[in-house]
């Protein structure tokens, strides 16, 4: 009876942190260039009371054995990284990435990061720079005399000035980054992603080109979570919470009544 105790409280741990990530789901609806998280389950280890195939009576075998799980847990979190929708905006600097890829951000550390979020803007010295602040790699500048500004799908930026050349002014190129395992990212918050040893090395291209996504400028991608989806997901959890607190009341009014025999 205390076994039952025990896995009925894993059930309630594993539903908690489903709970957890939906909440963060539908928290993140809005959040530009949001990838959704999906938590993955799995059960705990066995007690094998009885080997299946092992001796029964005489020569026969048990067909099936006699095992007891101990409950589940929740093994990994995996973001899904499908396309999100992509919203016009009227930002001339708003890029959305459609397909493959991840904008290059340097960070003060020095380190990379990577994400999907293309709401650019300028700072103070005309390079083009997220909205904390940082720049956008390889490093793009536009002068503050630019009047016009125009973003090829292909990552080509150009600026048009007055009196300038009417075919505008080269500033620099977007490059994009893909991954072979781009689950293996890891989120540090801000919607910017560190590469590790899951996800493998960057490789670096220019946008539609090569399986890279092409750009989208007066755009930006939108979060990729689904809110019906997730308030089914929340309703499960939320009986499956409800079903394992039942089990735990089930096992104490089971002892409480073996102790009172």
């Amino acid at each position: 009876m205390i076994r039952s105790l025990w896995i009925a409280k894993t059930g309630l741990d594993v539903q908690q942190t489903h709970l957890d990530v939906i909440s963060n789901n539908l928290a993140n609806a809005t959040t530009t260039g949001f990838k959704r998280v999906k938590p993955m389950f799995e059960d705990l280890i066995y007690q094998t009371i009885r080997q299946p195939g092992g001796p029964t009576q005489g020569d026969a075998q048990s067909p099936s054995g006699l095992q007891i799980g101990a409950g589940a847990r929740v093994a990994a979190t995996e973001r899904v990284h499908i396309q999100g929708a992509v919203n016009r905006t009227q930002n001339p600097l708003d890029v959305a990435i459609y397909g493959n890829g991840f904008f290059q951000i340097n960070m003060p550390d020095g380190t990379i990061a990577y994400t999907r979020d293309g709401n650019f803007t300028r700072n103070a010295t005309g390079q083009i720079v997220t909205q904390s602040g940082f720049t956008v790699a390889p490093g793009i500048t536009i002068p503050a005399d630019a009047q016009s500004i125009v973003i090829s799908e292909s990552g080509e930026v150009r600026y048009f000035t007055q009196g300038g050349a009417i075919e505008g002014t080269v500033a620099g190129q977007f490059q994009l980054a893909v991954f072979a395992n781009p689950a293996g990212l890891v989120s540090i918050g801000q919607n910017y992603f560190l590469e590790t040893a899951a996800s493998g090395a960057p490789q670096q291209g220019n946008p539609a080109a090569n399986g890279f996504g092409a750009l989208k400028q007066f755009y930006v991608e939108a979060s990729n979570v689904n809110l019906a989806e997730e308030l089914v997901s929340m309703i499960v959890a939320q009986r499956s919470y409800e079903i394992n607190t039942r089990a735990i009341s089930a096992s104490d009014d089971m002892l409480q009544r073996l102790g009172q025999m």
